[in-house]
């Protein structure tokens, strides 16, 4: 099963948020009674290690200029992939302003190298919900904040929105990026809107593959990798890509064991997603069930050319949200996966919430 997702095309490039600028090794301060690291204005902080969060060790990285700065926590896509690896390539620059942190979700990279789960252990959206709050709650007491920034995008837009509803007192601001809303939903406009161009395109072999396996809901658990890898095709005509080496492994990522490693987690989160019978953690996401009030302000970035999580789907949740103050941010000739102006229009969100966070 190993390989199983990415010989189907779901290797997903969708690492989507931030930072590290190396990796190094610092004492996890779970083990050291959680002593606070910012002993005075100006002091950077750069760790990297496993802490115990929600009973097992989850790989987790702290990474700012000034530990006065604020803090964003970026809940990483997938599930499966997260944005370690990558994060000097993609957000070297933000350490400057901002303290970022990160972590390798249950079943995910370096936490699934150290803790891998049993062959019959299934992931739970309430499981990692538990997990996220709980690394927020530890990077504050840390870092000596009240309370955090949350970033996240595609399946980790899902998550930070059940952790922001779980415990909003964490949360200083939710930043969402390419908004999971509700599976099935989500997933009939993307099948609707890849079959409407394949037809303009008279695309007659990707017309034979989005008939075959028919809207969702499905119970074929390859059927979401088939219209993943259509949406990608179509996507990459009307959008600008990232810029080559953006998703290379960086140093202490950049071994044989690790990638094994990652490729394994990724494989088992994704099963946990879709399910062998449509029956797993994402065919259950419905994020009106959780209330539509948010406790924060809300930023929801869309790309224009977003197959994935459609523009339709992800607009007409935001237009119900109750929040102190929100705004919907379309990002041009972007589809689902980062590239400059995402990530760009992320920063920018970041920049105009520094001045506000205690």
């Amino acid at each position: 099963m190993q390989r199983f997702f990415r010989s189907m095309g779901l290797a997903p490039l969708f690492a989507a948020l931030l930072m590290l600028a190396g990796v190094t090794h610092a004492a996890p301060a779970a083990e050291t009674g959680l002593l606070p690291a910012c002993a005075a204005p100006g002091q950077a902080i750069r760790e990297a290690g496993y802490v115990t969060i929600g009973g097992i060790r989850q790989w987790m990285t702290i990474d700012g200029q000034d530990c006065a700065n604020p803090v964003v926590l970026i809940v990483h896509g997938g599930p499966g992939n997260p944005n370690t690896p990558f994060a000097k390539q993609l957000f070297g620059d933000w350490s400057r302003h901002f303290t970022v942190v990160q972590w390798d979700q249950r079943g995910a990279g370096k936490t699934y190298a150290e803790s891998k789960p049993a062959e019959d252990e299934t992931l739970t959206i309430d499981r990692l919900t538990d997990d996220g709050v709980e690394v927020a709650r530890y990077a504050a007491r840390r870092l000596g904040k009240q309370r955090v920034i949350l970033m996240g995008g595609s399946w980790g837009s899902a998550l930070a929105v059940h952790m922001a509803m779980r415990a909003p007192e964490r949360f200083q601001a939710y930043v969402g990026t390419a908004q999971l809303v509700n599976y099935q939903l989500d997933l009939a406009a993307s099948h609707a809107r890849t079959l409407s161009l394949a037809e303009a395109a008279n695309d007659a072999d990707s017309l034979a593959k989005l008939r075959k396996i028919g809207p969702p809901p499905w119970t074929d658990p390859r059927a979401f990798g088939v219209l993943r890898r259509i949406t990608r095709k179509y996507e990459a005509l009307s959008s600008d890509p990232a810029p080559k080496g953006w998703f290379t492994f960086g140093p202490g990522y950049d071994t044989p064991a690790y990638e094994a490693a990652y490729e394994a987690g990724e494989d088992y989160s994704f099963l946990n997603f879709v399910g062998l019978k449509g029956d797993g953690m994402g065919p259950r996401i419905d994020l009106r069930r959780l209330g539509l009030r948010f406790a924060m302000p809300v930023y929801l970035l869309q790309g224009e050319e977003d197959l994935v999580t459609p523009t339709v789907v992800s607009r007409a949740y935001f237009d119900e949200l109750i929040a102190p103050s929100k705004r919907f941010i379309p990002l041009a000739r972007t589809g689902h996966d980062p590239n400059p102006t995402m990530i760009d229009a992320q920063y920018r969100v970041l920049e105009e919430l520094r001045g506000t966070v205690p």
